[in-house]
């Protein structure tokens, strides 16, 4: 169930503009909008001053789940390899993002690397272990950012740091908090997982975290002048809407890393770096993970790293990311933690539930992935290494009038 307060911030999603063909009349990908959060109007990168990124993420389906069993309501001919593959890259090069932080990513090699090449982006990318076929990736533009150093998340590490003593028990009681998904449970997801069945024994702890779900991490030197650094986090957690303990620890291990992550890169860099952390969750507003992320859960120990979240802290999240006719929801978000060196500008527009290309579920002609994309464009305030130079001043000044006195004693002998 959504969380009330959140419901009652959402902003009043317009309908999203549909592009047709004037030769077929056939509908076209929809012309995705960003909206100023000053003015409320439609806006492109370039009309704000200082340096600007647009980040989008986005899970795009992977065609490996692609199956008309799954997606009956959608027309074949939008389900098909050739025709979706053209569209997904279609709708990519639109949103004229900086980074596209990309969930269910498969056929990387295959097609993505190189194409997404042509468009001017480097990425990088991990594939989830196991026999799983798709994974995450970051695609960037080199003429808006060095990668400078990164990391992957393997969640199947969790087993490796079990408590036998008492992972059991905590397993068992907290393993049915999350149930506003069980209708989704049939169909693609379940595909992924084959129902459990390829992993063993769930009750087992050590086999109920190994769920070969991945993340990535990278830190990005953007080519301003002040040359500030972000750290870009993209992850894909657990389907499953019984297994909520699962979900739970993998986001509690995500921050965890996330916070590693960090110091590492401010030791290396001499510089406080921004941090965004996207993805698709796969928790609806309010429930026990999304309160974990904005540490609202008392119940539990305080995330290593503060978040908030850039729609809801913006207007409200979106009504949904996700929409099939057996679920729609809020699934996809985008965490910020940063020090004031960022600014969101604009938001990427969402439609609501009475916008024609919606109405029915997706996939469909205008949408070629079950969920939507959500991204923001960000404005550099600042450089982070603003709070380290001063500090390195006052020595050497400190240095300077010390070998000034010394220099007078040694006068006076």
């Amino acid at each position: 169930m959504q969380n009330t307060t959140m419901l009652t911030m959402v902003r009043k999603w317009r309908p999203w503009r549909i592009c047709k063909s004037k030769m077929s009349g056939m509908p076209k990908p929809i012309c995705l909008k960003f909206i100023s959060l000053e003015d409320g109007e439609f806006t492109t990168k370039n009309t704000s001053s200082g340096f600007k990124f647009r980040l989008v993420s986005y899970n795009i389906l992977a065609q490996v789940y692609v199956k008309s069993s799954y997606f009956p309501h959608t027309p074949s001919s939008c389900l098909k390899w050739k025709a979706r593959s053209q569209a997904i890259l279609m709708e990519l090069k639109n949103l004229s993002a900086d980074f596209l932080c990309i969930q269910e990513l498969d056929e990387y090699n295959s097609f993505y690397k190189s194409n997404m090449e042509n468009l001017g982006y480097s990425s990088i990318y991990i594939q989830r272990t196991g026999q799983k076929k798709d994974g995450c990736g970051i695609l960037y533009r080199p003429s808006s950012a060095e990668l400078v150093l990164k990391e992957e998340i393997h969640y199947n590490d969790l087993v490796n740091g079990i408590d036998y003593g008492n992972v059991s028990t905590e397993i068992e009681s907290n393993g049915m908090l999350d149930i506003d998904r069980k209708e989704e449970a049939s169909g693609k997801d379940s595909m992924k997982e084959n129902s459990h069945g390829d992993h063993g024994d769930p009750s087992d702890p050590r086999v109920r975290l190994k769920r070969d779900c991945v993340g990535l991490l990278a830190a990005f030197k953007l080519r301003d002048a002040s040359n500030h650094l972000i750290i870009v986090a993209n992850t894909h957690i657990y389907w499953d809407p019984d297994w909520a303990d699962v979900k739970l620890a993998q986001v509690k291990y995500l921050l965890t890393r996330v916070s590693q992550f960090k110091e590492v890169v401010s030791n290396k860099f001499c510089s406080i770096p921004s941090v965004i952390v996207a993805g698709d969750f796969n928790s609806t507003p309010g429930d026990e993970v999304y309160k974990y992320l904005l540490g609202a859960n008392s119940d539990s120990e305080a995330p290593a790293i503060q978040l908030c979240s850039l729609y809801a802290t913006n207007g409200g999240e979106p009504p949904f990311t996700n929409c099939t006719p057996d679920f729609t929801g809020t699934l996809d978000y985008i965490f910020l933690s940063d020090a004031g060196y960022l600014k969101p500008v604009s938001l990427l527009e969402v439609p609501g539930p009475e916008s024609a290309d919606i109405i029915g579920g997706l996939p469909n002609h205008y949408h070629p992935s079950d969920h939507l994309p959500i991204g923001a464009d960000f404005v550099v305030l600042g450089s982070s290494n603003s709070s380290i130079v001063p500090k390195l001043h006052d020595v050497e000044d400190g240095l300077v009038k010390f070998k000034i006195e010394e220099d007078k004693k040694d006068q006076n002998n």
